[in-house]
């Protein structure tokens, strides 16, 4: 019995390895015809994004978090992601909500975002620190923006833009079809990351 499943492992790997074949000869075709239309149609937008994903998994490194909130790099020689408490906590909001957060409702995260903050900033003034929350969660303030700005900047620093697209905050546009006649959209703001690579301490 145990012959013949792994016979039958094998026989169905060599199907799928001809599936992959067969799949990058069409894909060949439809790209010397200059049918790149076609080809995304036939993938789809969701599995190319899970594609990309997978490309650059190779090239991306764990995150590992350590218990006093440094964030290190692992697998790029132990670099350390150099940022203020206050950065951290920003990140630390976006990492616990990877389905994305609107800029525009971070009140409705005000007290998660001041908890990061005070883990990060144990040291620091409690009312500075909610005067610089207050600030974060004001969708008429442009802080948020400064704070993602400054995230990007520390690891395209280390890294090239391509892989560092995974670590920051960037947006994200989710389409919503209420019914036939109303469409809205979700601007979100999201770390791409995908969460096996993060480790916390």
């Amino acid at each position: 019995m145990f012959c013949k499943m792994n016979d039958m492992t094998e026989e169905r790997q060599t199907d799928i390895q001809a599936v992959a074949a067969e799949l990058k000869k069409l894909a060949e075709q439809l790209q010397a015809a200059g049918r790149m239309d076609l080809l995304l149609k036939a993938i789809g937008t969701p599995l190319i994004e899970e594609l990309r994903i997978e490309a650059a998994r190779a090239k991306l490194s764990r995150l590992h978090i350590t218990s006093d909130f440094r964030f290190i790099l692992t697998d790029y020689d132990e670099r350390e992601i150099e940022l203020q408490p206050v950065h951290k906590a920003v990140y630390l909001l976006f990492l616990a909500h990877p389905e994305g957060i609107e800029f525009k409702r971070l009140s409705n995260y005000r007290q998660e975002l001041m908890r990061y903050y005070m883990a990060t900033a144990r040291w620091m003034d409690r009312q500075k620190m909610e005067e610089s929350v207050d600030h974060l969660t004001n969708p008429l303030d442009n802080a948020i923006n400064e704070k993602c700005s400054r995230i990007k900047k520390a690891f395209t620093d280390i890294m090239d833009d391509y892989c560092a697209s995974y670590y920051i905050i960037s947006s994200h546009t989710k389409r919503h079809i209420n019914g036939s006649a109303r469409i809205w959209y979700e601007r979100l703001k999201v770390i791409t990351l995908p969460r096996e690579l993060v480790e916390f301490e």
